[in-house]
This record gives structure tokens, C-alpha cells and sequence, in this order.
């Protein structure tokens, strides 16, 4: 018997290609895994592909909520946003990927999984970390870094070597971006954006929203409600989390929300350019911050801060099944506590505008922060805490002035 080999497959040229390849090298049974983190029309035909290309079985794994709830939730919560910009829209999906991988290899009895992640990217790190901690004795094929026998090196030559294994789809060899598409957001890269002198085409770039110049000339409010950190309504409707990330795409790419232009640093080393579609992530992004102004004091809020980056930084390096990762998670949940209120905002041509926050738990006292002197304030006070607060800084003052008087002395 066989053995088998579970291929992560998107349906796209690339992992089309590797289904006879894996079988020519290999002699493996090939076995399709295609998870749906929310792609849409992508998975649209891919059983007849799968099949045609040589494949034994397909499974299409739906993981949208467990998406939502296990990894967008947390890295909201967390404020996750790597190098102030990427909201992690491809690093999120990557653990809940490696996790069903895993799953299937498992099912099927595989001794081998396989990934079509070029060897200059962040997700062979991603897809290969997941299933190492999650599956250590499987062995993890990688055709792009395997420069031996995998000697296709363009999309004209995957073609080529498709049709002489007598795979005919209709794929094309014209230029493209290179694109990732979930639920969050869809990255994209290449073509124009490869030289960072070069200004998007976004009229030819845009999937999922309009530039904010085409957005309309009129502001749009909407409200929301957040649950110890978990949001559970749009504008007075209650949804679960999938549902209400698809209502704020629907909102934000109207309005030109949520596109970045950014080069940032890639964990092999590289930078890299690319733009970023996340309309409804942002938006949740930001309500969510805007609530959590009101009920986090200083201290949390400053630490949290601290934590959320490394969070960031910990999910774009795919190492999120680390004891760390679940550290920080468990210190942002406690946080999470008393994040419970309503948010409203206006949309309007890419911006997120503050119209109203509002909270049971709220630290935000009327009579403290007003000008009128209230019972838990009293002006004086403030004359002790300036002396005790700046007295570093005095008494500092005052050893330089005394070593300068000295040195004139002398």
C-alpha cells in the first residue's frame, strides 16, 4: 500500500502542479486538504480539479468560526498589529490551517504533509512550526526548497509540465498579483508593488472595497456592542463573530476603510512589499480600542500595550502553539473582563470617526475630568504630587548647577 501524503491545496497552478509531482517523486497517494477560512468563490470547482490532477480525495475543511473566535478574537483583544500597520490577516489563518492538516493526516493515516510556500516567504515557517508542535513525527515536503527535483521555476513552465502529465485547465501564464484571501482581509503583492517607488493601482487592485477618493461624499454611522472584549452586534442587529466581521467588510469597503500600503520585515530577513484589503478588521479594530480607552486604567492599558505587540509579533512568526503565545493570551483575556459597551462611529472616505462610547464599567468620571471642582478633587493636592513627582528632576538640576558653580571655581 501507498503511503500518503495530505497536500495543503488552494486549487490555484501552483499546488496543482505539485499533485503530479508528489506522485512522479514520490510514488505517494495524494490526498487534497482545502481549508476554507472564508475565501468565498476561490473554492468554487476544486474537487473536479483536485481529482483530474491526479488527486485520490478532496477534503474541504470549513473553519470560518473557529477561525474567528480561536484567532481573530485574541489578536483583536490583543490589539496584535505588527510593525504598526499589518493586522496579520495571513499569519492569523495559518495555525487554524496547520491544526487541520494535522487533523486530516491523522484521519488518513498520512505519514507526510505537503505546502506550496515559496522558500523566501513567512508561511513555510508558519505552516512548518504548526505542524512540528502539533505533530513532530510527520514529515513536512516543500517543494519550492527542494531545488533538485523541482526544477519549474515559472507559471509557463507548471503549465508545461501539467499538460505532459495530461492536466489541461484553463490556467493562464499572464502576470498577476499574488494574492491571499480569508475572511479578515486579502493581501496583495507583485506586479507594480514590487518597486517600492511605485504607487498602487488600486483601480486594478481592489477586491474587496473602493479607494477612499470613490467612497461616497456622505458619512455613514454605524454602532456596535462588545461582551468582555467579543463583539455580538452591527447597528442593533445581534450576530456572531464571522457574521459581523462580513457586515463590517460589507461597510468599510464601501468606504475606502482599511487599505495600507507597507514594506515590512519578513521573518527569512527580506523586506517585502505588499497592500492590504482589511475593511472590517480595522473597523473592529478600532471600536474595539475605543472602548477599551474607558475602562482599562493606565497601568493594564500601558502593559497591555507591550504584550499586544509581542502578540503581533509572535502570530507573523508562526509560533502560535508556544507556551508563550498562551501567557500573553491569558494576561489580554483578564483584561477582557469589564470590556462591555456600545461604540458608534462614522465611516467616511477612510476614516474611522469617534461619534459616541459609552460603557457600565467606564473609568471616565464626568467631575473628575471637568473644570468645576468636585468632592474627589481637590486643586491643592496637586502641589505635594508635582513637588514628590518632579523632585528627581530638581534635585538633578540642582547637582549640575552646583558641579558648574565648581568648575568655575576652580
Amino acid at each position: 500500500m501507498k503511503e500518503k501524503v495530505i497536500l495543503a491545496y488552494s486549487g490555484g497552478l501552483d499546488t496543482t502542479a505539485i499533485i503530479p509531482w508528489l506522485k512522479e517523486n514520490f510514488d505517494y497517494e495524494v490526498v487534497c486538504c482545502c481549508i476554507d477560512c472564508g475565501q468565498g468563490n476561490e473554492l468554487d470547482g476544486l474537487d473536479e480539479r483536485a481529482k483530474l490532477s491526479g488527486a485520490s480525495k478532496l477534503y474541504i475543511e470549513d473553519i470560518v468560526d473557529e477561525f474567528c473566535d480561536d484567532y481573530i478574537v485574541p489578536c483583536v483583544q490583543a490589539y496584535a498589529v505588527y510593525e504598526n500597520k499589518y493586522l496579520l490577516g495571513t499569519a492569523m489563518a495559518r495555525p487554524g490551517i496547520a491544526k487541520k492538516l494535522v487533523e486530516i493526516a491523522r484521519k488518513e493515516g498520512a505519514t507526510a504533509i505537503c505546502h506550496g510556500a515559496t522558500g523566501k516567504g513567512n508561511d513555510q515557517i508558519r505552516f512548518e512550526l504548526g505542524i512540528k508542535a502539533l505533530a513532530p513525527d510527520l514529515k513536512i515536503i516543500a517543494p519550492w526548497r527542494m531545488t533538485d527535483i523541482w526544477t519549474m521555476q515559472s507559471r509557463e513552465d507548471e503549465i508545461e509540465y501539467c499538460k505532459q502529465h495530461g492536466i489541461d485547465l484553463p490556467f493562464s501564464a499572464d502576470s498577476s498579483y499574488s494574492r491571499d484571501r480569508n475572511l479578515w482581509h486579502i493581501s496583495h503583492e507583485g506586479l507594480e508593488l514590487e518597486d517600492p517607488a511605485n504607487e498602487p493601482n488600486y483601480d486594478h487592485l481592489l477586491v474587496l472595497g473602493v479607494s477612499p477618493e470613490k467612497a461616497p461624499d456622505k458619512a455613514e454611522y454605524v454602532s456596535m456592542t462588545f461582551e468582555k472584549g467579543v463583539p455580538t452586534s452591527v447597528n442593533g442587529k445581534n450576530m456572531k463573530v464571522s457574521e459581523i466581521i462580513e457586515e463590517l467588510n460589507t461597510l468599510g469597503g464601501k468606504h475606502g476603510i482599511g487599505i495600507i500600503d507597507i514594506v515590512e520585515n519578513r521573518v527569512v530577513g527580506m523586506k517585502s512589499r505588499g497592500v492590504y484589503e482589511t475593511p472590517g478588521g480595522t473597523i473592529l479594530m478600532e471600536a474595539h480600542q475605543q472602548l477599551e480607552e474607558l475602562v482599562l486604567d493606565r497601568a493594564t492599558y500601558e502593559v497591555k500595550k507591550e504584550m499586544g505587540n509581542k502578540f503581533a509579533q509572535i502570530v507573523y512568526e508562526g509560533k502560535w502553539f508556544t507556551p508563550l503565545r498562551e501567557a500573553i493570551q491569558a494576561f489580554i483575556e483578564s483584561t477582557q473582563e469589564y470590556v462591555t459597551g456600545e461604540v458608534k462611529f462614522k465611516l467616511y472616505k477612510g476614516n474611522i470617526i469617534k461619534a459616541g462610547t459609552t460603557s457600565p464599567y467606564s473609568l471616565y468620571s464626568e467631575s473628575l475630568a471637568s473644570f468645576t471642582t468636585g468632592e474627589l478633587y481637590d486643586h491643592h493636592d496637586a502641589d505635594g504630587f508635582i513637588t514628590l513627582f518632579g523632585l528627581p528632576l530638581k534635585v538633578r538640576a540642582m547637582k549640575m548647577a552646583s558641579i558648574e558653580e565648581a568648575k568655575k571655581n576652580n
